[in-house]
């Protein structure tokens, strides 16, 4: 009735209507450009809370769990801390922001991003080793992430108890060849599995509930560590410095941790920063993610070291310190084990959240906001990233005399990503943002989302030009011998 209503009493006219070559081509037009649209439509973030939880997921994972002990118990404790927190608050919050201005303002992948705000084909490259960087670190993250799964299981099959060796325990975790990679390959399927979803549906849902989790348990552990006999040695070792300590390789160490720390030079803010409207505050967000990082690096510390001092294990035990010292840390606590295996999924849980980031900045860039590839490339990429690891797992065992320039293959990954190309990677966006992109500009999209004072953008932009390239290219001399 309403059909004929419109078209009076000649349904032809309406056949005609419909099926004309004009109107049917047009219709097929749109609805074929609707659903390629869809298909192509890039992944956004739901909330600005879920970002800051998975940039800072991003930042803290194993990087201030398991990372930050082990390296500052090898470079003096307190002086390592102290270098830190500078590099983190001169360098590495500046560079953060700069990143996030490139992967906002383009909306693209760390690649493209530097194509859409340069016309210039070097600075691409920056992109490419952030990417390729992400690719590495991946595979031998992976590794430790495996380690981590494999604890868990310690945990509930009653290896971890009362009495245990924890040390000769951590040393045949990592020396079985079978176990090692099929841990790392469990992890790897489990990164897959999240990423391949999307970043709403996907990585943002699983830190929402993770980050929180984790944060409360680690308070509960550090107030226990801060009771155990000796505890003070451990606070002292890490808050009152020994200045002989303070070297140029401590400091070279000290500012790729604060990159590692803040998932800085590897382009995983950039891509992560690429899904925000200019509603957010990159300021709040940047200082949120930087002060969570130094508080639970803080407490990693303050939960380690007064239990590295209590039970007489060395603070320069090195990757293994957590897997040694956090059994026996639980063991002194009521339920122990099953607290300890609660903690450890947790682990699990930050850990998977920096694979995320990793693992994103590399689909990012290959399937260039077409999400109809999602899914493919990335067990495509997740595979060959734990392949390329395989080698990093067998590095403390069928491979552990196996050497380059001196370090293993886990070693020389790990130097090659935290002292070289982070830092470059760092240097390289402070120029871009800094002193390659118009000031105007650059300050009005940082001005946007945000409340901060004028003041505070320009002293940003100084920091970013001057102090962050400056203490970056000084480290890098002294650490050469050029200075």
């Amino acid at each position: 009735m309403r059909v004929a209503g419109l078209f009076g009493t000649k349904p032809a006219l309406l056949r005609r209507a419909l099926f004309s070559d004009g109107l049917f081509v047009k219709i097929a037009r749109f609805l074929f450009t609707f659903g390629y649209v869809l298909m192509k439509t890039p992944s956004s973030w739901s909330s600005k809370i879920g970002f800051i939880l998975s940039a800072a997921g991003s930042a803290i994972g194993l990087g201030a769990i398991w990372k930050f002990p082990y390296t500052a118990g090898t470079n003096g404790g307190a002086v390592f801390f102290l270098l830190f927190l500078l590099f983190t608050v001169l360098v590495a919050l500046p560079v953060q922001l700069a990143e996030f201005y490139i992967g906002r303002k383009s909306g693209k992948n760390a690649v493209d991003s530097f194509k859409a705000l340069s016309s210039s084909r070097i600075w691409p490259w920056v992109g490419r080793l952030g990417v390729f960087a992400c690719f590495v670190l991946l595979s031998f993250y992976s590794v430790v992430g495996g380690w981590v799964l494999n604890y868990v299981v310690h945990a509930f099959t009653g290896e971890i108890h009362t009495g245990a060796d924890f040390e000769a325990l951590f040393g045949a975790t990592i020396a079985d060849p079978v176990g090692s990679i099929a841990y790392q390959g469990l992890f790897m399927l489990m990164t897959v599995w999240v990423v391949k979803s999307g970043i709403s549906d996907g990585i943002e849902k699983a830190n929402r509930y993770m980050m929180p989790a984790l944060f409360v348990l680690f308070v509960v552990l550090a107030v226990r560590s801060l009771t155990l006999p000796d505890a003070m040695a451990g606070v002292s070792f890490l808050l009152k410095p020994d200045w002989s300590y303070f070297t140029p390789q401590s400091m070279l160490t000290a500012l790729g941790q604060a990159f590692f720390a803040l998932s800085i030079g590897v382009s995983t803010m950039i891509t992560y920063a690429s899904y925000l409207n200019n509603k957010q505050d990159l300021f709040r967000s940047g200082h949120s993610i930087m002060w969570m990082n130094l508080f639970v690096s803080l407490l990693a510390g303050l939960v380690i070291f007064p239990a590295v001092f209590a039970f007489g294990f060395e603070p320069s035990s090195g990757p293994g310190l957590i897997f040694m010292v956090l059994p026996a840390v639980f063991m002194k606590i009521p339920f122990g084990s099953v607290l300890f295996a609660v903690f450890m999924l947790l682990v699990v849980f930050a850990t998977l959240t920096s694979a995320f980031s990793m693992l994103e900045t590399v689909i990012a860039a290959v399937i260039r906001e077409d999400e109809s590839k999602r899914s493919s490339r990335t067990w495509l990429i997740g595979t060959a990233i734990f392949l390329v690891g395989i080698p990093s797992a067998l590095s403390f065992g069928v491979m552990a005399e196996v050497k380059f320039f001196g370090k293993t293959l886990f070693d020389l990954w790990d130097y090659m990503i935290t002292a070289l190309i982070m830092p470059l990677s760092a240097l390289s966006v402070s120029v871009f943002v800094g002193w390659l992109q118009n000031r105007a500009a650059v300050l009005q999209h940082m001005r946007e989302g945000s409340t901060v004072p004028q003041a505070v953008l320009i002293l940003w932009l100084n920091t970013l030009r001057f102090i962050a390239p400056v203490a970056i290219v000084l480290v890098f001399a002294n650490t050469l011998g050029w200075i």
